[in-house]
């Protein structure tokens, strides 16, 4: 555990969101030790890890590469579950519902899914329009439309597991620091210091966990990161127990365009029905982003509802804001930067990477601590940008 009176470290974390508190985590648990700075509250719903439900699933249509990652990710997910009980008296963290995906023929969600599915042998069953109809009277569908069902799937919950990271890493030694930014940091391959509004601090090696901000912390990365502004709506439906937790899966629905929506069964700690429109948003920059909902918001959420799920098209309860911060390809940037050998980064989620969270973590103290991962990340890193 580190002396609260010296600003020497062995690894310092910028950002303790969903991300840096796992890598704070999993850094502490190896006997280092490691400063987390946040500049916002720890935990905080300023970023990108917060919304009370987050999609964990098995049959991954983005890269099929994925899943071995998401294995040891249920794995992390189950034990950080268990430890939290154990040892802070937290609850659940995760709830496994099965996954429902649809979309007309060909397309994406329900394909790709399929793919990894066959490639990795996951549990599934392909479901006709019949099937959806009999089985998800919910939703109201087009003729061709037909689905995949993902055994596998559930949910996060998002504020609680940071919690959880965040606590048990301060329980194993980790020291966090939150309402604290960082202005600025350098490296000289051996040295990393970090300057703060508070102090300055000194480590062997910095990772940077920043997920928003990162397009403001690591300006030299070679990396064009763009973020965007997404938006969250919750209803009350006509029938809320059609919906309710333990009866409705996970979903995410397809649209001819390519774009999708998805959605969750009604949790009993906040009220309705949530979903959310899985398309880029307005781009934006995180300190100024319009946190605000506003009326067009909700007339782009709405119509979704009208059209495919209309017992959920009841009164607004909720509309929130969150932001992607999107890589080029869309795909996670895991890697250590280019110019800078004791530094580490992951960044560029776009969208989908908090199921990840704690392999996130395993990885960032892998490559902080040695270099690299043997977890398969190589289709992450950033030699893939690099220009032929």
């Amino acid at each position: 555990m580190s002396n609260s009176k010296s600003n020497t470290f062995d690894v310092i974390v910028i950002g303790v969101g969903g991300m840096g508190s796992a890598t704070c985590l999993h850094l502490a648990k190896r006997g280092v030790r490691v400063l987390g700075l946040e500049q916002f509250d720890i935990p905080h719903g300023l970023g990108s890890s917060h919304g009370y439900s987050r999609m964990i699933r098995l049959a991954y249509f983005n890269h099929a590469d994925y899943v071995p990652l998401l294995r040891q990710a249920y794995l992390l997910w189950q034990q950080l579950e268990n430890d939290y009980g154990g040892l802070c008296g937290g609850g659940k963290l995760i709830h496994l519902t099965t996954g429902l995906y649809i979309g007309p023929p060909g397309c994406r969600v329900v394909d790709g899914s399929l793919k990894a599915c066959l490639q990795h042998n996951l549990g599934h069953d392909k479901l006709s329009h019949a099937d959806l109809a009999h089985e998800y009277p919910q939703f109201t569908l087009p003729e061709d439309y037909a689905g995949l069902r993902d055994h596998s799937a559930g949910f996060v919950l998002p504020e609680r597991a940071n919690s959880a990271h965040s606590e048990l890493a301060m329980r194993a030694g980790a020291e966090l620091h939150g309402r604290e930014p960082v202005l600025g940091w350098t490296s000289d391959g051996k040295t990393a210091t970090v300057t703060t509004t508070r102090a300055t601090y000194h480590a062997a090696r910095l990772v940077f966990t920043g997920g928003a901000w990162t397009v403001g912390l690591l300006k030299d990365l070679g990396v064009k990161l763009l973020v965007t502004r997404q938006m969250l709506g919750w209803t009350w439906p006509r029938t809320p127990d059609h919906f309710k937790l333990g009866q409705f899966p996970v979903w995410i629905l397809d649209l001819p365009d390519g774009d999708n929506y998805y959605g969750f069964p009604m949790m009993p700690d906040n009220p309705g029905f949530k979903f959310a429109y899985d398309k880029r948003g307005i781009p934006s920059e995180p300190d100024r982003l319009q946190r605000e909902p506003t009326a067009d918001d909700e007339a782009r959420l709405r119509p979704f509802l009208k059209d495919f799920i209309p017992s959920a098209d009841g009164p607004l309860l909720s509309i929130r804001a969150c932001m992607y911060t999107n890589s080029p390809d869309h795909q996670f940037i895991l890697d250590r930067h280019p110019t800078h050998p004791n530094v580490s980064l992951a960044c560029g989620f776009s969208g989908h990477g908090y199921k990840f969270a704690p392999v996130i973590g395993q990885i960032m103290a892998d490559l902080a601590l040695e270099g690299r991962s043997t977890l398969p990340i190589e289709f992450l890193g950033l030699n893939r940008f690099a220009k032929s």
